[in-house]
């Protein structure tokens, strides 16, 4: 046989071999966290069904995931939230109810919204939100990914509720081989992929 023809029987059987190298290949799930217990060191994420860039946070029953014990498979910790949707053209904002493990879509009124709004832009840069005053009854919101500032106003007993109802959780992304074990963490959210 010659080198030539060997070499290519060997590239030709080469992704095989490293296939079976690899054993089980995992799996990776995406979505918002609704809750983190650093006690008990989990997350528990609505999933994403959508499309790149277009996310659809609607998959029920919430999932639950026991974090990396080893630092540098773990990002950085993730924030709670509750905003699952902000529809400014229907006004309808859609949380996750933790009582009925569902959602709720809750139709509201507009204040004020401004659209294009860059992360850097001084009327939200270094600001924290959700903005809640209970007195005039007003929410204020950014969404980053929208580019949105809104400042709504709802029914006055759902100023009763916390305010991470109106914030969204990050985004995170978690690789796993063994439902609900996360052998690695990735908060999207919070991790600049372009950073050295």
């Amino acid at each position: 046989m010659n080198k030539k023809l060997s070499r290519l029987i060997f590239l030709a059987v080469l992704p095989t071999i490293l296939l079976l190298g690899c054993g089980k290949m995992g799996k990776v799930d995406q979505g918002r966290v609704v809750a983190f217990d650093k006690a008990k060191w989990t997350v528990i994420i609505v999933s994403d069904k959508g499309e790149p860039g277009k996310p659809d946070y609607s998959v029920l029953p919430p999932v639950t995931y026991t974090l990396p014990k080893t630092p540098s498979e773990m990002g950085p910790e993730p924030k709670v939230g509750m905003r699952m949707n902000l529809d400014t053209a229907k006004k309808v904002i859609t949380i996750f109810d933790s009582s009925t493990q569902g959602f709720k879509k809750i139709d509201y009124t507009l204040i004020y919204q401004k659209e294009n709004v860059e992360k850097t832009d001084p009327l939200v840069a270094n600001k924290k939100f959700p903005v809640i005053d209970k007195e005039k009854k007003a929410i204020t919101i950014y969404s980053g990914r929208q580019k949105i500032l809104t400042t709504f106003t709802l029914p006055e007993e759902y100023f009763a509720l916390p305010d991470n109802t109106w914030d969204a959780g990050d985004e995170v992304r978690i690789y796993y081989k063994e439902p609900g074990k996360a052998l690695r963490f990735m908060n999207v959210t919070r991790t600049d992929i372009f950073q050295k």
